[in-house]
């Protein structure tokens, strides 16, 4: 079965919530999903380009799309989110947590409201998000949630500690819950993919060598999905950061902590923090 056919037998015809989408993984993972006939929700800052993908979406594919602007960095957001789907009737089959964003630079250098603001996009919002609409998942036997994480979820991660953290935080709440979920047959899945051509190196500010051998975003959109068709808890995308993992685990974590400092070391930059 090809992977358009095993999506569209999932969730052709029913309806996805994707966060984050107006571009990146998240609006990659918005095409995949209207080109299996699955209608959308779609919600990020940017209403411009939440309505120009919208219109595309319906154009090519035919599926209905509903749009709702929201700041998930606004603790109430969530809430926005639930009763809009809510007022209009709309039974969320696949909630897609994919809204998020990292800052590069010396931690105590760094603003620290846009540091608890990550905290508040990358984890807070996932948590309140998914409270609101697993519930109905568990009570009707049906359901799916992708967490987008990260491969930085793993270890520590000097000069993005605080992002680092934040997926590393997704990542085991994602693999709890879905064992948690599992017997209702519900599925709950963690995509921790690694560099991925995306706007994020540039809104966080990271260099260019730190992210070398970057995985398009349509290619980690696929991975996540097929990922959750299949039952898995988590899955990292590309073999070579699979590796990475795998091959951290061998080492005491204080050495692989030491080697991601050297990697990320801003150096002598003096506004190497960014957001």
């Amino acid at each position: 079965m090809s992977r358009q056919s095993a999506f569209a037998t999932r969730w052709g015809g029913k309806w996805a919530l994707v966060t984050g989408a107006s571009a990146g993984i998240g609006l990659a993972l918005a095409e995949e999903l209207a080109a299996a006939n699955t209608n959308l929700v779609l919600t990020a800052r940017r209403k411009d380009r939440l309505e120009s993908l919208a219109a595309r979406l319906r154009s090519a594919h035919g599926v209905k799309v509903e749009v709702l602007p929201a700041d998930l960095a606004n603790p109430a957001a969530p809430g926005e989110i639930r009763s809009f789907t809510q007022s209009k009737s709309l039974e969320i089959e696949l909630l897609i947590n994919n809204a998020g964003f990292g800052s590069y630079g010396r931690f105590y250098e760094c603003d620290l409201p846009r540091q608890l603001e990550m905290i508040q996009v990358n984890c807070a919002a996932v948590i309140h998000l998914t409270h609101l609409y697993l519930g109905e998942m568990v009570a009707r036997r049906h359901g799916d949630i992708l967490i987008v994480a990260s491969v930085a979820g793993f270890q520590a991660v000097p000069y993005v500690s605080t992002y680092a953290a934040t997926k590393a935080f997704d990542l085991r709440f994602a693999e709890g819950i879905a064992e948690e979920v599992r017997r209702y047959g519900v599925h709950v899945c963690a995509l921790c993919p690694g560099s991925t051509t995306t706007e994020f190196r540039e809104v966080a500010g990271q260099p260019a060598r730190t992210f070398r051998g970057a995985e398009s975003a349509e290619k980690v959109a696929r991975v996540g999905l097929r990922a959750l068709v299949a039952g898995k808890s988590s899955i990292i995308s590309g073999l070579k950061n699979t590796l990475s993992v795998e091959g951290q685990r061998l080492a005491p974590r204080s050495f692989v902590s030491r080697v991601a400092a050297g990697m990320f070391d801003p150096g002598n930059r003096k506004d190497d923090c960014h957001v």
